[in-house]
């Protein structure tokens, strides 16, 4: 019979006793980049696949993820509005309740939503903090307007 080594066992659960979870996050680049050594579709890590998970996010409408109609934004159907700042003010609360509602990885600090008159666009910055991860709010910046 093989008996189990204490000391090994002890040493890792001392090792693995933190306080902070950290946790990798990894998604296909939906640009489909090539890595240059492999040729094969690149992969996003971190800070950038969330970034990406969020933007997403905000520009999804509803049925157009497949199996999960009810997740969505709506956000492009406010664009054909009027060019107001009430119209902006619901924006920002759409974006508000999508992130909160779908991505457990953000704590939501600050949705700013600024019409651009002269454009007819509205400018949208989100400011949040990874959980789980160093401090640094990260800022996303996106331009919403009509395409057709």
């Amino acid at each position: 019979m093989r008996s189990w080594n204490n000391n090994a066992y002890s040493d890792a659960q001392v090792s693995n006793k933190t306080k902070r979870i950290t946790r990798h996050f990894s998604d296909l680049d939906l640009f489909f980049t090539r890595k240059p050594s492999t040729s094969d579709v690149n992969i996003i890590h971190d800070v950038v696949a969330i970034k990406r998970s969020v933007r997403n996010l905000i520009l999804l409408n509803h049925h157009e993820k497949p199996f999960h109609p009810e997740i969505g934004g709506g956000v492009r159907g406010m664009l054909f509005q009027p060019l107001t700042i009430v119209v902006a003010q619901v924006l920002s609360q759409k974006i508000r309740m999508v992130i909160d509602t779908y991505e457990p990885r953000v704590e939501l600090e600050d949705v700013m939503v600024v019409p651009k008159y002269s454009q007819n666009a509205f400018d949208v910055n989100i400011l949040f903090n990874i959980i789980n991860a160093p401090r640094d709010v990260q800022t996303i910046e996106l331009m919403l307007e009509r395409l057709r």
